[in-house]
């Protein structure tokens, strides 16, 4: 009796590193029986042109592909274009038997489990989206490097005496960076004060006594200076590559401005979303499965009838940061991500909490996009909002239409 039933007749599985691609073909003779056939291949375009060659010559159904790093991205783009049918998997999906690893038996590995239907193919995104994702991801490198040299900023000015976070809650505004300016151009303590916007007014005295007796050395200033020029130079770059992500949207303007309607989602975040999942949200199969890709639900833990644990699996890394991110605005805002938060956040914490409401905007996601429709939040009164917007509009329209008498003119 057998067991297991092939699928395909004919696979490949592919185990590849940095120089090389090691592949295994596995086909199906008429009498049953099946032959395993090895090759090395380069990494370089011609050699994996051959490579694609190579596989189409033994008509190879289906080619299994381990995703490694970055390394399997130049091979599947060969690939797909010569019109082959292929499977990225996860490396933590296809974990062989230890102390029986070799490059040849991985490839082996790989060509049998898709030979057996076995494996679940991870989602790849278009060649556009690809492109788009580099750009976003370098996006996210920036805004890390930004906040780093803030960091750097705020502690070089504690070694230096300077305690201005005490009376300052954000030493990145306006205000803040104006007061480190003047310090690092010698200007008089009452000339900065001067520059004080909003609230700051009112903390003019504290900030003044921060500042009294502050002498910043040569090198505090040498290394101060050199972290605002590069602060400078990272917001200069950031702001080229935000223009670029937003001139890249244009082909999905109508899904990037349904996505801004929900709470908490901006220009930059609805982008983010979109180069990380696509627009097409049927390839995931359901809301539910959306969310497990991403890693944002519950995992599945149980023996012998009891749930020991709820932790969530791994995912897509990038896009449970941007949902976490944004979660962090939802609950900022009038809707039922707020009310949501407050629940959970007493018993679960802030942390746990968040989570919860990045997988709650994650469904949202997914019903906003597949039916096309703009989100509506159930605890807002939209017709409400409506009616308090155009009333007098309305009121004045039907007075000089003769709809509604005009009121009497009252003298004193």
């Amino acid at each position: 009796m057998k067991i297991l039933e092939a699928i395909h007749e004919r696979t490949a599985g592919i185990d590849i590193h940095q120089k090389t691609a090691v592949v295994s073909a596995l086909i199906e003779q008429k009498n049953g029986e099946v032959e395993i056939i090895t090759q090395e291949f380069g990494t370089s375009k011609k050699r994996l042109q051959d490579l694609a060659k190579w596989l189409l010559e033994l008509k190879v159904d289906l080619c299994v592909i381990e995703s490694t790093g970055v390394y399997w991205k130049p091979v599947h783009r060969v690939l797909e274009m010569a019109g082959l049918t292929l499977a990225v998997v996860n490396a933590r999906h296809v974990k062989n038997v230890p102390g029986r690893k070799t490059d040849i038996k991985d490839s082996q590995w790989l060509g049998s489990l898709g030979r057996y239907g076995l494996l679940k193919a991870s989602f790849v995104p278009d060649e556009d989206l690809q492109q788009i994702r580099l750009i976003t991801r370098y996006r996210n490198k920036l805004v890390g490097m930004l906040a780093s040299e803030k960091n750097r900023m705020h502690k070089m000015l504690v070694d230096a005496g300077v305690h201005l976070a005490n009376v300052v809650s954000d030493i990145n505004g306006i205000s803040a960076q104006a007061i480190i300016e003047g310090l690092l151009n010698d200007v008089a303590i009452e000339e900065i004060l001067k520059q004080l916007k909003g609230s700051l007014k009112g903390k003019a005295t504290a900030i003044r006594e921060v500042l009294e007796e502050i002498t910043l050395s040569k090198r505090h200033r040498f290394v101060l200076s050199e972290i605002r020029g590069h602060m400078r130079e990272l917001e200069k770059r950031l702001a080229g590559v935000t223009a670029e992500i937003f001139e890249a949207m244009k082909p999905y303007e109508q899904q990037w401005k349904l996505l801004q309607t929900i709470p908490g989602i901006d220009a930059v975040g609805a982008a983010m979303l979109i180069a990380e999942m696509g627009v097409n949200m049927e390839r995931f199969g359901s809301e539910e499965e959306f969310c497990s890709w991403s890693g944002m639900c519950p995992g599945n833990h149980e023996s012998a009838g009891k749930s020991k644990s709820g932790k969530r699996r791994k995912g897509n890394a990038v896009i449970r940061k941007v949902l976490c991110e944004l979660s962090n605005g939802a609950i900022r805002t009038k809707s039922q991500f707020k009310s949501k938060y407050q629940t959970l956040v007493i018993r679960r914490g802030h942390k746990r909490a968040v989570v919860a409401i990045g997988h709650k905007i994650q469904r949202v996601i997914y019903c906003v996009l597949k039916k096309g429709q703009p989100y509506r939040d159930p605890g807002i009164d939209y017709q409400g909002l409506v009616v308090k917007k155009n009333a007098p509009r309305w009121m004045r329209a039907l007075e000089e239409f003769g709809y509604l008498p005009k009121p009497a003119t009252q003298f004193a």
